[in-house]
């Protein structure tokens, strides 16, 4: 189903009756796995959801109908956490040398970067939620306000029942039901955004992760009047031509005095900041998008002129090539059956 230009979300759902169909479903959503089936002939995979296109999160309910194993190993990673909830029946989660059992009051999270498997029960239906790294990593590290330097590992249990884990999935359930309604006003990219960037940050905030200690301390840290000021104007003027001398002038400090804020709270240069701002900018002109289109034109339109530096900057950045995110994007809105 091809998306409308004002919509903020884009339907998608699959019935497959095949092993191998399946899980290349699966995988155009998460990345590359392994999946084993006992009762091959049994299989039926019901899959429905909703891809949030300002980071291209999906979140909806998976079925296989049958007993499958899903099989995920450190050398060809996911490309994103998967995170989900059984609505009926259970899953078991064999990682980080332990098991992992989920049902309706405890969640799981697949990190991307381990070798692991995961047991799904026949008569297990589940909310789903594939967040791609990238867009995990960029919001971790607007909320650190510096670049972080190795993969996010969660803590793979959580709690639905109680604490702010249980918080999280009540947002979860809350979004999902309004999207099932169909109603105009979530559909709107710059509300539907704003949950999405909710639910990333509300993961972040709420389960267990590698970077957990530091983002409580960085919490109480708020930059100085000069460098929010600073930091709005390159938002404000990203399309156009700046030069180093125009944020100095913004800021009202010394050159010394802007870079060594922005190193301390942004953790790169102003002009780091500002190359990182356009990319992104890029990339999500190009999921909004999610047509053919002419990628290099954005980039221009963002003020990006080396577009021969733009690919692999983008790359560095997101782990994949724009193209490979407008194809991405394009395939999640095919409607499978």
């Amino acid at each position: 189903m091809q998306p409308t230009p004002e919509r903020g979300f884009t339907d998608m759902q699959a019935a497959i009756s095949d092993m191998d169909g399946a899980r290349d479903w699966m995988a155009s959503i998460c990345g590359p796995h392994g999946l084993r089936v006992t009762r091959p002939e049994r299989l039926k995979f019901h899959q429905s959801g909703t891809v949030l296109r300002s980071m291209a999160t999906t979140i909806g309910y998976v079925e296989y109908g049958t007993d499958v194993t899903v099989a995920v190993r450190g050398d060809s990673p996911l490309n994103c956490y998967s995170v989900s909830l059984p609505v009926i029946g259970q899953q078991e989660l064999a990682a980080q040398g332990q098991l992992w059992v989920s049902d309706q009051d405890r969640g799981l999270i697949v990190s991307p970067q381990e070798s692991q498997d995961l047991d799904i029960a026949g008569n297990c239906r589940k909310i789903h939620l594939a967040i791609p790294r990238s867009a995990l990593q960029q919001v971790l590290q607007a909320m650190l306000q510096r670049p972080v330097d190795a993969p996010i590992v969660f803590q793979p249990d959580m709690d639905a029942i109680t604490g702010d884990q249980a918080s999280w999935w009540r947002m979860v359930k809350f979004l999902m039901s309004e999207m099932e309604r169909s109603g105009p006003l979530l559909a709107q990219f710059y509300l539907s955004s704003d949950f999405e960037l909710t639910l990333l940050k509300g993961l972040l905030l709420s389960q267990p992760h590698n970077y957990s200690e530091q983002l409580a301390g960085r919490s109480a840290k708020t930059p100085p009047h000069y460098l929010t000021k600073a930091r709005q104007f390159i938002q404000d003027n990203a399309r156009e031509p700046l030069a180093l001398e125009d944020i100095e002038r913004c800021a009202g400090v010394s050159r010394f005095k802007l870079f060594e804020g922005f190193k301390e709270y942004f953790g790169c240069t102003p002009m780091g900041y500002l190359k990182q701002y356009r990319l992104e900018s890029v990339r999500r002109e190009i999921i909004e998008d999610g047509s053919v289109r002419n990628i290099s034109s954005a980039a221009m339109g963002w003020g990006i002129s080396h577009l021969g530096r733009f690919s692999t900057e983008y790359k560095a950045l997101f782990g994949e090539s724009p193209s490979d995110t407008l194809k991405r994007t394009a395939s999640k809105s095919k409607v499978k059956r």
